[in-house]
């Protein structure tokens, strides 16, 4: 099967959407228009929308967004679109398309990470040919697995964060009952997210007796603490501090999980902005304290996402090469 070029490239959030055209096999992305997923009411009204500024006219699609696949489609986790594959290929025209889950799109971008595109967090020897973890917070908290088989990569794509997060340590077991409980529970992604870090901060600042407890992410935004707390010390820097031991020792908890040997990655919209703030010793300790798995954790090696175009180029690369990847295509093309 091929994937006629030029092929659009959408990467779909619950708050941001982007665009960038693939002009030929192996041509780097061309960015074509970033607009917010409230924006419109579906996806191919984005589309079209971000198509009349572009100089070239798609003849394939490429979508990956931020909810479980469900063979053709996928309902955004965070949002209220629901895209629709075949009905997105009518609606646009396109000879072509595929969707994946956000995070199934980063672990098949793996491969094509080069030292340009991520920062190593510690100094742990270079990965084996083992299975690789890619993970990160946004509007939600994604994670998928990256697998090599007979040749060609498989990615495992998870909602694991939805699974029950619990505090360790006196700080945390202070702060976490206070902490807005999501659909009645405290999961990862209710902590490790745009939305989780600001209610961290929420909760941090109640156990400290700061405003009342009742204190809700209606009052305070991700946005305002990262400001605050990348422009001078005070209770916003120490959030931030806390999120990546939080972040830290999550994909301390996914890498043995999996038995990550070939390295966990880090993603998302949330980390990169704080990459001023990483402290790699403190970071590689909260992620290798994982006793009696410890040694495990020691082996892994971690990085950082830095390329904002990461994902968009992994895509361009399974548009231009699909024989590398072992993806259903006969259950998943569009057309």
């Amino acid at each position: 099967m091929t994937f006629p070029f030029p092929v659009l490239l959408c990467d779909i959030g619950g708050t941001n959407v982007r665009y960038a055209l693939a002009s030929a096999p192996g041509a780097r992305p061309e960015p074509v228009g970033k607009s917010l997923t409230a924006d419109a009411r579906a996806f191919p009204e984005s589309a079209l929308a971000a198509l009349a500024q572009a100089r070239l006219r798609p003849r394939s699609i490429m979508v990956c967004a931020a909810g479980p696949m469900a063979g053709r489609s996928l309902k955004l986790t965070n949002a209220d679109w629901v895209i629709d594959g075949p009905a997105a290929a009518r609606a646009i025209g396109v000879e072509q398309g595929l969707l994946l889950n956000d995070f199934e799109a980063l672990a098949y971008a793996l491969p094509s990470l080069g030292p340009q595109d991520a920062r190593s967090i510690g100094t742990v020897a270079e990965p084996t040919d083992g299975l690789r973890l890619v993970l990160g917070p946004g509007t939600g908290l994604g994670l998928s697995a990256l697998a090599r088989v007979d040749g060609r990569y498989a990615a495992l794509p998870s909602e694991a964060g939805h699974m029950g997060f619990g505090p360790c340590g006196p700080e945390e077991e202070a702060f976490w009952p206070l902490l807005e409980r999501v659909h009645g529970r405290i999961t990862a992604e209710a902590v490790l997210s745009g939305p989780g870090l600001a209610r961290v901060h929420a909760a941090r600042l109640a156990a400290q007796g700061a405003p009342a407890p009742g204190m809700t992410t209606a009052q305070i935004t991700a946005a305002q603490i990262t400001a605050a707390g990348l422009a001078a010390e005070g209770a916003e820097r120490e959030t931030l501090r806390r999120f990546w031991r939080l972040a830290a020792r999550f994909a301390g908890d996914m890498a043995i999980a999996f038995l990550a040997r070939g390295g966990v990655t880090l993603a998302g919209g949330v980390l990169p902005r704080l990459a001023p703030l990483l402290d790699e010793a403190e970071f590689r300790s909260a992620f290798e304290a994982k006793a009696p798995m410890d040694g495990l954790a020691r082996a892994i090696p971690t990085r950082l996402v830095t390329a904002p175009d990461a994902v968009l180029a992994g895509m361009a690369g399974i548009a231009a090469q699909p024989e590398r990847f072992a993806i259903d295509y006969a259950a998943r093309l569009w057309v």
